[in-house]
């Protein structure tokens, strides 16, 4: 692989109407927090028990190891059940973009705040399938945030991404996703940061995060950057 495009899974490559973050909401609020817009804002993107944990401080509720696992264990299952009710879909044209940039020697690999559990599912209900190098997979590689020493807005996911493509130059990755925390992860990582505005975040949220660029649609990237990673 000559390149890599380091991609965020719900609002980014997967339509899931900001299901997750309606059951994030309800999870800490069922939880006795209680969180303004501007708090919640802060905490998409993220691994999710940290999440939890940071809006149930900010919430004023109990946040000790306990409560944070029973509300993720909460979240995660209202999550699967509103997704089985509601299931996600690609973002429009992004399986035709994936297989473009592939075949034109980019990696594509999605990194996500999601627990393996849930991703996994998520993207069988898709149809998509994982291999490195396989042209008729996908995608070349899913990484979660519970499999690095931190999610995002830490480096860790992209730079582990990098390693999984094979790509060692900063120069030849693109990262891109719908909230400040990927495009801090980017920045961070020394990377391309790219916002989409096909999910949580908004044009303003995003180029106050430092995004590059902010386009529609990851598949809207023009053909300067995605050179950069080809």
């Amino acid at each position: 692989m000559h390149g890599l495009f380091a991609l965020d899974i719900a609002g980014t490559t997967v339509d899931e109407g900001n299901i997750v973050y309606d059951v994030l909401r309800r999870s800490v609020t069922a939880a006795g927090a209680t969180i303004d817009e501007a708090d919640f804002a802060d905490w998409t993107g993220v691994e999710k028990q940290w999440a939890i944990r940071n809006l149930l401080r900010l919430g004023g509720a109990d946040h000790d190891d306990a409560r944070v696992a029973d509300v993720f264990a909460a979240f995660t299952s209202m999550l699967q059940r509103a997704y089985r009710e509601t299931p996600p879909r690609p973002v429009s044209g992004v399986e035709t973009w994936m297989r473009e940039v592939r075949t034109g020697g980019a990696a594509v690999v999605l990194t996500t705040g999601f627990a393996r559990p849930v991703a996994d599912a998520l993207l069988e209900g898709l149809g998509w399938r994982v291999e490195a190098g396989d042209a008729d997979a996908t995608l070349d590689g899913l990484i979660c945030a519970t499999e690095v020493r931190a999610g995002r807005p830490a480096p860790y996911l992209i730079q582990h991404a990098m390693e999984l493509a094979g790509v060692d130059d900063v120069a030849h990755v693109v990262a891109a996703g719908d909230t400040a925390a990927d495009v801090l992860a980017a920045r961070h990582a020394g990377v391309r940061a790219v916002g989409v505005l096909t999910g949580a975040g908004s044009r303003e949220q995003l180029e106050a995060a430092g995004a590059d660029l902010v386009v529609d649609s990851v598949i809207d990237l023009p053909a300067d950057i995605a050179a950069a990673a080809i």
